[in-house]
């Protein structure tokens, strides 16, 4: 029984030393096979790619991609051609392809009437700028002078002769930064537009100067009559029809009336020299 184990043992190593030189070669081979072609594949997509990134440096900084048109789309009061100098600024340097696009927005969005802005390439040398402008409702007087706002109450420039047909005058304006400043100038617009509304209904809003609005719930009015500017204290109620009761109570004795009571059933006048 000793004598078989002990060939049994000898057989087994012998034919392990005689397989592990054959595997080592087999393997080696193997392994050259595998790794000469991974090496021969990365060399040339190592070169596709440097001379695609040549290329592509060389496209980009070409003029191919020099701005040589900028469309803007929705400007009214908004100058195209200011938003044409931002976007030119903008790319001079970079072409089309390589702009700063979020900076161009921002710096368009700072003009005075621009609300929100959106700025695309438009390949291979165009930028498109489309714009929503700030909707002025009513004209305030500050100690700028005289402003027009939004419906938010936002600030967005000097008002012109020709705004001034459009919108009458508002005094009262709180210029302070406050929640209640703002809260106070919203409200005093609902008030103004509803005015307005009235007054044009009536057929009677040319004949107010400017309103008085620094108490919303104490409308006043400035009106013309024989050439000479009437106060009119408003009903809050009533802005229409207490405007026209004043107008008719003071036709043609502008000269002698200073002022103007309209809030109550009847128009009472305050001559001047009283």
């Amino acid at each position: 029984m000793a004598k078989r184990k002990s060939s049994t043992v000898t057989k087994r190593k012998t034919t392990k030393r005689k397989s592990s030189p054959r595997r080592s070669r087999g393997s080696s081979v193997d392994h050259g096979k595998f790794l000469f072609p991974l090496v021969i594949g990365a060399a040339v997509l190592f070169g596709i790619g440097f001379l695609g990134l040549k290329g592509y440096r060389a496209a980009i900084a070409s003029d191919f991609f020099n701005v040589k048109h900028v469309d803007v789309v929705g400007a009214q009061r908004t100058k195209a051609d200011d938003v044409r100098s931002i976007v030119n600024a903008g790319t001079e340097t970079t072409g089309v392809w390589r702009s700063n696009l979020e900076e161009i927005r921002a710096k368009v969005e700072k003009l005075a009437f621009v609300k929100q802005a959106s700025v695309s390439m438009v390949l291979p040398s165009g930028i498109r700028v489309n714009i929503v402008e700030k909707v002025p409702v009513a004209i305030v007087k500050v100690a700028a002078g005289e402003v027009l706002v939004d419906g938010d109450g936002n600030m967005i420039d000097l008002a012109t002769a020709d705004d001034k047909t459009k919108f009458t005058i508002m005094r009262g304006w709180d210029e302070t930064k406050s929640d209640a400043a703002i809260a106070a100038n919203k409200e005093r617009l609902k008030v103004y537009k509803k005015m307005q509304d009235e007054w044009r209904s009536l057929g009677i809003a040319e004949r107010v100067k400017d309103v008085d609005l620094k108490d919303p719930r104490d409308p006043h009015a400035t009106i013309e009559d024989s050439g000479k500017a009437i106060a009119v204290m408003l009903s809050k109620d009533n802005l229409g029809k207490s405007l026209k009761a004043a107008i008719e109570a003071v036709a043609g004795k502008g000269d002698k009336v200073k002022a103007v009571n309209s809030g109550g059933v009847f128009p009472v006048l305050e001559y001047l020299g009283n």
